[in-house]
């Protein structure tokens, strides 16, 4: 009988030092990090959601291995650009890639907001938005749009408001000029309503506008101006060494597939005076509507 019992405390022994062992030999487990990434809607959710995961999946890479954190990223697309500049001013969003205006009235709302690096469109800061036309249309200049309809995009755009009503405003053509306008929200809606012949014409971004001839949308660029590209930024209660991850992540990408499904070629460290023209741009814009 003693010796079955011996046997059996000698098992126990040996599976006890194993556990042990693998204890010790098993890597701890990593420390999860949620983050939260905060986009609006220029254009059909789907098409937001396509654009930015591939590169989000790379940046969830690139922060584990540098944090030594476990780390996730959400995307939370809001359907106004209001909701996501609330957002990402109050903290509920820690980064969040908007357009240079919607970053401006961000910063307005609290000015510790901080860049973590822009865009690069060809190593260059700066891209296009365009006015459209019907591909028929006989429209050939910016001048011809007095008593014509417009279509604008979201009131907070830079390109969908801002920046092209200086053009406009350039061009002698105030609000009051035009027989009609609105702010149809997405550029993809603008471009659609001016193929479609609701609107004479309307302002998009050139990436939108290029997507839509693709796809048969029968219309033509009249004009096209500049554009900053877009910053990537961050609330002001992220932690330094979170904020310094993010930016050298975004800084060494270089995943192909995943720029290219944003349609950057990288990002470019930037900062707040980069947007000066668009500030100023704003604060013009009250000659358009006629306020001044």
């Amino acid at each position: 009988m003693k010796f079955p019992i011996i046997i059996l405390i000698l098992l126990a022994l040996v599976s006890c030092k194993q556990t042990k062992e693998n204890e010790v030999s098993s890597p701890p487990a990593l420390k999860e990090l949620r983050l939260t990434f905060g986009v609006y809607t220029t254009d059909k959710p789907t098409d937001v959601v396509a654009q930015f995961r591939p590169l989000l999946n790379r940046l969830e890479q690139k922060l584990t291995a540098d944090l030594e954190q476990d780390v996730k990223i959400k995307i939370d697309i809001t359907a106004s650009y209001q909701a996501a500049i609330k957002n990402i001013a109050e903290g509920r969003a820690d980064f969040a890639r908007f357009g240079p205006a919607s970053y401006i009235l961000a910063k307005q709302q609290n000015e510790e907001i901080q860049i973590i690096a822009i865009e690069s469109n060809k190593g260059k800061k700066t891209f296009q938005g365009v006015i459209v036309v019907h591909q028929d249309s006989p429209i050939q200049s910016l001048a011809e749009l007095k008593n014509k309809s417009f279509a604008f995009g979201n009131e907070k755009s830079t390109i969908g408001r801002y920046l092209a009503q200086e053009l406009l405003l350039e061009n002698g053509i105030k609000c009051s000029d035009l027989i009609s306008y609105d702010y149809l929200g997405r550029h993809d809606a603008v471009g659609s309503a001016v193929g479609a012949r609701r609107f004479d014409a309307g302002a998009l971004k050139e990436g939108t506008f290029k997507k839509l001839v693709a796809k048969g949308t029968p219309i033509r660029v009249l004009s096209s101006f500049k554009n900053v590209t877009k910053p990537w930024i961050t609330h002001s209660e992220i932690s330094p060494s979170v904020l310094e991850a993010l930016r050298k992540a975004l800084l060494s990408i270089e995943d192909g597939e995943a720029l290219e499904a944003l349609g950057k070629q990288g990002f470019l460290k930037g900062s707040d005076s980069d947007y000066s023209i668009i500030r100023q741009s704003m604060l013009n814009n009250a000659a358009f509507m006629g306020k001044e």
